[in-house]
């Protein structure tokens, strides 16, 4: 499981190539001047980072969840911002392939695995986050059309993407009331909120999507009438764990920054490595992030084999992750001293970056609370 193949260490040195080359250089300043390289992540879908588990037919690469975590981490490294929207992208592509028909699959997902065209996932509102099935947002039937009335917030990428993938309400309250509907930019109805200021994620777009009698064909939606909380959720599994690779690869990043400072820096007469307390600091930061590392594997092997257990794992993997992943970022800011909190070092954004990964994609508390039911349903 942990060992990489001799075609994974190619992707990996692929995409390392390209985070250090395109994305590293200018990370500061795209979250300097909330600047999102559309251009770049062209570059990327040329590389086949649009699709990364989308079947090859549509121009995806075919990869599994196993390759996603080793590329996300990779691409982390680079731009922590960037890393994540990819991985949001790939969600939506993903749902599209996995539960599209076939004409829905060759209309949607060749543009969008090329990353000629953005994709934004649209499940949280502003009265349902955690409660998912809670949402309003609803798709009334008329005719052969859904009208698409309510408001999606905290979305990626909206206002830039070209394909919305929207959760709304087709039937009664709760979980068998939702459905899947794809909804293209350019619909009449379908407006942005203003870009929000964010503590991170700064070089890409976060608005509200309006909808205000958006018509589609019901031939746009994905699956059956009532299927969409169940592809929601799967999507979720897998984002999760993406989630937790963009962490550690932020992490990791700061890690590495901090060994190369403390070789370099003097203080009281000596190099900071040769301080035994700040040796501890980063043995700490490395274990943990090992095995963040290591947990992240295993959630994505139980995803590719559909494991019983690949809810409760990615959801462990997000939570354990994620935290880790924050620890020791703000651990290497830390380490750094005074420099650390200069933007021009690059840390502090890594921080400000890892920070939301502990609530989107889920909060780590009702990661917490997956994981605790399952143990309870286990031994019941």
């Amino acid at each position: 499981m942990y060992a990489l193949t001799e075609e994974q260490e190619s992707l990996v040195g692929v995409v390392r190539d390209f985070a250090s080359s395109a994305l590293a250089p200018h990370a500061i300043e795209w979250d300097q001047t909330k600047h999102f390289p559309v251009d770049v992540l062209r570059e990327a879908g040329e590389l086949g980072l649009g699709g990364i588990y989308a079947q090859e037919d549509v121009g995806g690469s075919g990869l599994t969840r196993s390759d996603a975590v080793l590329i996300f981490e990779e691409l982390a490294k680079g731009d922590t911002t960037i890393a994540a929207y990819i991985s949001i992208h790939n969600m939506v592509v993903w749902m599209i392939d996995t539960f599209g028909n076939d004409e829905q699959r060759q209309q949607w997902v060749p543009p969008l695995a090329s990353m000629e065209q953005l994709g934004s996932y649209c499940l949280t509102e502003p009265e349902a986050g955690s409660d998912a099935a809670a949402l309003t947002t609803s798709a009334a039937r008329d005719g052969d059309d859904y009208v698409i009335n309510g408001v999606k917030q905290f979305i990626s990428g909206a206002g830039s993407s070209s394909v919305y993938v929207v959760m709304a309400r087709t039937g009664a309250a709760g979980t068998k009331g939702i459905s899947a509907i794809v909804v293209p930019a350019g619909t009449p109805g379908l407006s942005f909120g203003a870009n929000e200021k964010k503590m991170g994620w700064n070089a890409q777009p976060t608005r509200q999507v309006i909808f205000d009698n958006v018509r589609v064909p019901v031939n746009n939606r994905l699956g059956d009438e009532g299927t969409g909380f169940h592809i929601a959720m799967k999507g979720l599994n897998g984002g999760r764990i993406n989630m937790g690779a963009c962490s550690l690869g932020g992490a990791q990043w700061a890690l590495d920054q901090a060994v190369h400072y403390l070789k370099e820096r003097k203080a009281f007469g000596k190099l900071l490595v040769e301080q035994q307390s700040l040796l501890f600091t980063l043995a700490d930061m490395e274990t943990e992030l090992q095995a963040a590392r290591g947990l992240l594997r295993r959630a994505a092997w139980a995803l590719d084999t559909n494991a019983p257990d690949v809810v409760s794992l990615c959801a462990m993997a997000k939570r354990f992750a994620t935290d880790a992943s924050f620890t020791a970022a703000n651990a290497a800011l830390q380490l750094h001293g005074g420099y650390g909190y200069l933007a021009d070092y690059g840390i502090e954004k890594v921080v400000r970056d890892l920070r939301v990964h502990q609530i989107l994609e889920g909060t780590n508390e009702i990661m917490r609370l997956i994981v605790g039911r399952a143990l309870v349903d286990d031994a019941a």
